[in-house]
């Protein structure tokens, strides 16, 4: 097997790996607030350090990706690494300081411990090591078989930006093997339920309350909407490693006063979908909601637009990617991984989706149950499990290159 990570001490790379977990939670970076600038820089400036090549790309004024690439003898497939570099923001609660990283009781605690600083610094710490390794001895080891590229998103808390520019922009190809670091608790996740988002308006005329038959009661039409929608959705398929798909209402306003019949109502709608279901179905069930909405109330009109369209992404178990990180998880700890669905959505999914790529999936350090949450904390013990992982996943994938 070839392998150059041995180069370096194992124990001073995991103690690499703790350390800038604790240096990237005191750099904030929280989405909205202080955004990625600073972060970014720091990650840059360690990617150039480590001796790969960097570049960054602007996806929005003062929002930068950034990109750490070690040349092998083939582009493709590249084993890539992916991490977001914002963090949801402080919030209230907290009784340890949220950028502080803070060390106690085998945990490391702050705002991004587990979402996903120790990620970012576990794949970084792993990454540079073999850039180091090509950088300090070119004269004496060959050229890797594979190339080796690390990602750093914006806007993953938010819209997802920065994994969709780094498609765009051609830093990944639908034959690459992409992991990103989400906190999984020791499983690998691959699978995603699908995330399409519309707002329905509707649109009334308005009347004295006294008089209600004089108007159309815009949110009287929604109400037959909202519920015709939840009955639907209740009956689509359920899909075996998913689930259900759900439907949520996040936001719902309409009328201007208590005695006039309201002439507008509007309502975001949040589905989560799971095959066979898609956007297109479920465009079809806000149609027909609507149009029983219009039924119920004569008079009212109503319209929607999607404004998140994220496909649902099931498990490849065939996938180079899953068949060589399994095997590094099982020699690291000594048993077969649990495959499991993610709960939300993230950037390897954002790629999967726009690229059709089987070869997309989430393993990293933490339990998503302690993200966004006031005294977010991570084991240190995950951080040196994955560091680990990603060493034997580098090697095993330059050895099948």
């Amino acid at each position: 097997m070839i392998c150059f990570c041995g180069l370096f001490a194992k124990e001073a790379l995991e103690m690499d790996a703790v350390e800038l977990t604790r240096e990237l939670i005191k750099i904030e970076s929280t989405d909205p607030g202080s955004w990625e600038t600073e972060i970014g820089e720091y990650i840059c400036d360690y990617l150039k350090e480590s001796g790969a090549d960097t570049e960054a790309y602007e996806v929005e004024p003062g929002r930068k990706i950034v990109k750490g690439v070690v040349k092998g003898a083939k582009a493709h497939p590249a084993l890539v690494f992916i991490c977001h570099m914002d963090t949801v923001v402080k919030g209230e609660g907290w009784t340890k300081n949220a950028f502080g990283a803070e060390v106690s009781n085998g945990k490391i605690w702050g705002r991004g411990a587990c979402d996903m600083k120790s990620g970012l610094a576990s794949a970084l710490t792993a990454f540079a090591e073999v850039a180091k390794s090509q950088k300090e001895n070119a004269e004496d080891i060959e050229k890797l078989p594979g190339t080796l590229v690390f990602i750093g998103t914006v806007d993953e808390e938010a819209d997802m930006k920065g994994s969709e520019a780094a498609v765009q922009q051609g830093w990944i190809q639908k034959e690459d093997w992409v992991l990103d670091m989400e906190p999984t608790s020791g499983m690998i996740q691959m699978a995603h339920k699908g995330r399409t988002w519309f707002e329905l308006n509707v649109e009334g005329i308005t009347a004295h309350a006294s008089m209600p038959e004089k108007g159309a009661d815009a949110i009287a039409g929604i109400a037959f909407m909202i519920a015709e929608i939840r009955k639907a959705m209740g009956k689509v398929p359920t899909h075996e490693e998913l689930g259900k798909s759900t439907v949520t209402f996040g936001q719902i306003s309409g009328g201007y006063s208590p005695y006039v019949v309201s002439d507008h109502s509007m309502v975001t709608i949040d589905m989560r979908l799971v095959p066979p279901m898609n956007t297109q179905e479920a465009e079809k069930i806000v149609r027909k909601a609507i149009e029983i909405g219009e039924n119920a109330v004569p008079g009212v009109k109503g319209s929607y637009k999607i404004t998140g369209d994220r496909p649902p992404v099931e498990t490849h178990m065939e996938s180079g990617l899953m068949k060589a990180l399994s095997e590094s998880v099982k020699k690291v700890t000594g048993k077969d991984p649990v495959v499991s669905a993610f709960t939300g959505y993230t950037d390897t999914a954002v790629v999967a989706g726009l690229l059709g790529n089987p070869n997309c999936m989430s393993y990293g350090p933490g339990n998503l149950a302690q993200a966004h949450k006031p005294d977010e904390y991570v084991e240190i013990a995950d951080i040196e499990r994955c560091v680990q992982v990603y060493r034997e996943l580098i090697c095993l994938y330059e050895d099948m290159i």
